[in-house]
């Protein structure tokens, strides 16, 4: 596989590889579900993972949640070789997922389904009010916009579910989030409080794998996308580098994987003048996934 290289988006910030998966196999019976399949993940990078229906995705997915073991390849995190057995193993390695369904209960207020199974306790009974200071200061490094954190989760709005369920999953502080689909049927306000939300993930390190059929989504605030193509690479591109069309272009297989240069893990690429921060909000967002064009190369 091409060498997983560090990455510097923003100017003076250089990204150590966190998760690295090699030349993944996995099938169900006859059907070839993954094959030879590269993926990494680097500390404070949100990379976009896109593809068809049946392409992949899913699979690939789940063999990160513990739900299921690939059939060939490896797994390395902090480049130590690792099984992922169970999803109990992938939470403790540091691997945290949010599905599309979220898994919330919609009869627990949002500090009740933050801390299910992991609550806090003083002496006997619950510390309730740790656990409320605690969610408290979560959702404020998040940039979250809840009216409470008692409120019944089954009173919020589709982007304040994804919020809580995003949230919950970094109990623990995980070193990678998965999101699976995390503006699927949300509206406008909502997709952008979503995203807003996923660049507060980046800021505070944490390697984030964006799942999304949305190339808005993906241009706005990925720093990187993987292309699966009927189980295969179809191409690793730097959103900076690449438009939309070349990514459809890929998904659909109009254009072939574009070579992928292997660089060392020590390697790094200075900054760039346009290396900066996004601003804050849904419009800026948007704004940095238009009017890109250049090559289609590998990382950088």
């Amino acid at each position: 596989m091409p060498t997983p290289r560090t990455t510097a988006v923003r100017k003076g910030r250089t990204r150590e590889p966190i998760l690295t998966m090699s030349n993944i196999g996995k099938h169900f019976g006859a059907v070839k579900a993954l094959t030879n399949v590269d993926f990494w993940v680097n500390e404070g990078e949100v990379v976009a993972l896109i593809g068809d229906n049946g392409a992949g995705k899913s699979t690939l997915v789940k063999l990160l949640a513990g739900v299921h073991a690939p059939d060939a390849g490896r797994i390395q995190f902090d480049g130590v070789d690792v099984d992922i057995p169970s999803p109990a193993d992938s939470h403790a390695l540091g691997i945290a997922t949010v599905f599309q369904d979220l898994a919330l209960c919609d009869n627990l207020d949002v500090v009740e389904n933050l801390w299910l199974g992991q609550e806090l306790r003083n002496g006997l009974s619950l510390d309730e009010v740790e656990m409320e200071e605690r969610t408290w200061m979560l959702l404020r490094e998040l940039s979250a916009k809840l009216p409470s954190v008692r409120t019944p989760v089954a009173s919020l709005s589709g982007g304040q579910r994804q919020t809580v369920a995003i949230a919950r999953s970094l109990i623990g502080d995980p070193r990678v989030v998965i999101l699976d689909e995390p503006t699927a049927a949300l509206g406008v306000a909502q997709t952008a409080e979503v995203l807003n939300l996923i660049v507060r993930l980046r800021e505070r390190g944490h390697g984030v794998v964006l799942i999304s059929h949305n190339m808005a989504d993906v241009m706005a605030v990925a720093d990187r996308v993987v292309v699966l193509r009927l189980g295969r690479n179809n191409g690793i591109f730097n959103v900076a580098d690449v438009t939309s069309e070349t990514l459809i272009a890929a998904i659909t297989g109009a254009s072939l994987s574009p070579p992928m240069p292997a660089t060392p893990h020590t390697d790094r690429t200075p900054a760039t003048p346009d290396d900066t921060p996004p601003p804050e909000g849904i419009v800026s967002l948007v704004g940095r996934g238009r009017g890109r064009r250049g090559s289609t190369g590998g990382t950088r």
